[in-house]
């Protein structure tokens, strides 16, 4: 049975005993809620798998309290820190050299010899990561591949049960999943877009973003480098059609700013009628998973421009809609 617990200090304390005896916590941070276990007990990692059926290649993102603790773990060359200082605590993981004494276990690694780490700005993520003092492993709170959770409604709609608890603290404000830097080999590179844009990262190192580390287009089905980086991924069990204009008979309309397509179903959403893109991605998953719910076959999505955030929405939305 999964406890239902609110963000009140005992819950919290609850939630840390929890995840401290071995347990699994689905909790909220500023981007979706995560699911947490000891990062250093590979019995822990292990469920997590189990519980969302994730493949066991894919590595963990593993969440600390600040840079000082990531540094246990971590070897950070000055570009990482001058990124962990500009961003930390917020949606940024790193993905460095995992440090010779790091005790976080190889299963949340996938066996890399590299460690993806990241500060969270949520307050109850960051009251549960002091109370349990160590790594905490958690990536999204929802079976693997699907959509990913922005409310502890969405955590057990897909894991009730599965779990041991879920920690409500409400929606979460940026409703996508954390940019992924690579800081390996001398060079910073885009893993995945995501709640801080490229044009931030790249005002900070002063230099452009390389797109990705070598060999990162061939490892992406096989041994990734980090979460998020399979082709289908966050996916509804509708399909899903990008770049629409116009919606065709028995599908859904997800839109995006003031126009509508002529003749838009009864079954639609708008990420934001304004056109404003941090709204826009703080409702897609929430939006994908009503319009899903529905039982549509299919989700015709509005054209989002690239650039800021609607470049992670972008991407999530392809991979929605890869083929799978």
């Amino acid at each position: 049975m999964t406890l239902h617990l609110d963000a009140a200090p005992a819950a919290i304390a609850r939630a840390a005993a929890i995840l401290a005896e071995g347990g699994l916590v689905a909790f909220p941070t500023e981007t979706v809620y995560g699911l947490g276990a000891d990062a250093t007990n590979g019995r822990a990692v292990a469920g997590i798998y189990a519980a969302k059926g994730r493949p066991s290649f894919n590595p963990l993102i593993a969440h600390v309290t600040g840079l000082e603790a990531a540094r246990r773990h971590g070897l950070f060359s000055a570009d990482a820190q001058r990124l962990a200082r500009a961003f930390w605590p917020g949606p940024l993981t790193l993905v460095v050299p995992k440090a010779p004494g790091s005790i976080v276990s190889d299963i949340a690694t996938a066996g890399l010899d590299s460690l993806a780490l990241r500060v969270p700005s949520h307050p109850v993520a960051r009251a549960i990561l002091a109370a349990v003092d160590r790594p905490v492993a958690a990536p999204s709170a929802n079976r693997s591949g699907h959509v990913s959770p922005t409310a502890a409604a969405h955590v057990a709609a897909d894991l009730d049960g599965r779990i041991d608890a879920i920690v409500d603290g409400g929606p979460t404000d940026v409703g996508v999943e954390s940019t992924i830097l690579a800081c390996l080999d001398g060079r910073v590179a885009l893993l995945r877009p995501g709640g801080v844009t490229r044009a931030a990262i790249e005002a900070v190192l002063g230099h452009p973003l390389a797109e990705g580390p070598e060999g990162a287009a061939e490892a992406e089905n096989d041994a990734p480098l980090a979460p998020g980086m399979l082709a289908s991924h966050y996916a509804p069990r509708a399909r899903v059609r990008l770049d629409a204009r116009t919606v065709r008979p028995g599908e859904a309309w997800l839109g995006f700013g003031p126009a509508a397509p002529e003749g838009t179903p009864a079954v639609a959403r708008n990420l934001s009628p304004s056109g404003d893109l941090a709204e826009a991605a703080a409702n897609l998953f929430g939006m994908l998973r009503a319009l899903d719910l529905a039982g549509t076959a299919t989700i015709a999505v509005a054209a989002i421009p690239a650039e800021g955030l609607g470049e992670a929405i972008r991407d999530r939305l392809a991979r929605a809609a890869a083929q799978r």
